[in-house]
């Protein structure tokens, strides 16, 4: 892994409309760990996956009040839940129910922690034939985005797992498809490096979707293998130019940092204790990329559920 810079003086925020947040587990297990590495970077917004190795929607009442309690005493917003729903783990041929029960949980529990934006994934194969695939993987998003209505909640869709994952058509036509308000698109900027595809110019046709972003940077593994995740503007993912894009399309929203630097759930690594100093360098590399694009004062972060076209 590339050696971290050492910490500078940055600004406080990318851009008027953009603000800045972090997954939390990748800094730290428990949620004490995760709001301390979000205040030594001196920002307020925390995007939640797992906590004590838990996922959001595996925690029992007691233990999800406590944290929302928490959260809120530390005045630090949510900007998003990272659901399982759709990801590496689950094929399209496999079981729907778990996915449902998922979504509701979630659903449920975004309204004490302020937000109305659940992280989903497309669906891998399975073994399916394209056909297929479209039909079953677009039939379950449409009735998970029925469930999202209900509750009040959008669903935002990765560009990781799945069939709408790594095509911008494929992308644009389950938009079209489902044709629901509670459904956009996420965008990680590190993707494209560990599924072999150009990001910015995934990204220049699907940016005015765009709810949400998650940044990181990574190098090509040797001989094809897993990525080198690194901080951000140390890798080749070309994480300056996707943040520039969605800047002069409009995008208005949170920059969240996704380090991967120790912690990288889909190689099962999930529930393990993060790296906080690797979180907070990932952070302050963020903040001087971001500094060359547009320096200036942060606002407040929008409600992804209300970015344009949701």
């Amino acid at each position: 892994m590339p050696t971290r810079p050492e910490a500078s003086a940055a600004p406080a925020g990318p851009a008027p409309g953009i603000a800045y947040a972090g997954i939390g587990d990748e800094a730290g297990s428990t949620l004490g760990d995760q709001l301390a590495a979000l205040g030594r970077l001196g920002w307020r917004y925390l995007e939640l996956r797992t906590v004590g190795g838990r996922a959001v929607a595996d925690l029992g009442e007691d233990a999800f009040g406590r944290l929302a309690a928490t959260v809120a005493a530390h005045g630090v917003g949510v900007c998003c839940l990272d659901s399982r729903i759709g990801n590496w783990a689950r094929p399209v041929t496999g079981g729907f129910g778990a996915d449902r029960h998922e979504l509701e949980v979630l659903a449920a529990r975004c309204v004490p922690l302020g937000t109305r934006a659940i992280r989903i994934m497309t669906y891998p194969s399975g073994g399916l034939g394209e056909r297929e695939w479209r039909r079953r993987a677009l039939a379950r998003v449409r009735e998970l985005c029925s469930i999202a209505e209900s509750h009040g909640v959008v669903l935002l869709a990765e560009n990781c797992a799945g069939w709408a994952a790594d095509d911008a058509e494929r992308m644009l036509d389950m938009l079209a498809t489902v044709d629901s308000p509670a459904l956009g698109l996420l965008f990680d900027t590190g993707n494209g490096i560990a599924h072999g595809y150009d990001a910015p110019a995934l990204l220049r046709a699907i940016a005015e979707h765009v709810a949400h972003v998650h940044v990181k940077d990574a190098l090509p593994g040797s001989g094809g293998g897993e990525p080198v995740y690194t901080v951000p503007g140390q890798g080749r993912a070309g994480v300056a130019e996707c943040l520039r894009i969605l800047l002069e399309r409009g995008y208005r929203g949170a920059w969240s940092i996704e380090p991967h630097l120790s912690l990288r759930p889909h190689l099962g690594t999930a529930g393990g204790p993060g790296d906080a100093d690797g979180f907070v360098a990932a952070g302050e590399a963020l903040q001087r990329v971001a500094a060359e694009l547009a320096p200036a004062r942060p606002r407040p972060v929008p409600d992804p559920g209300r970015a344009e076209g949701l």
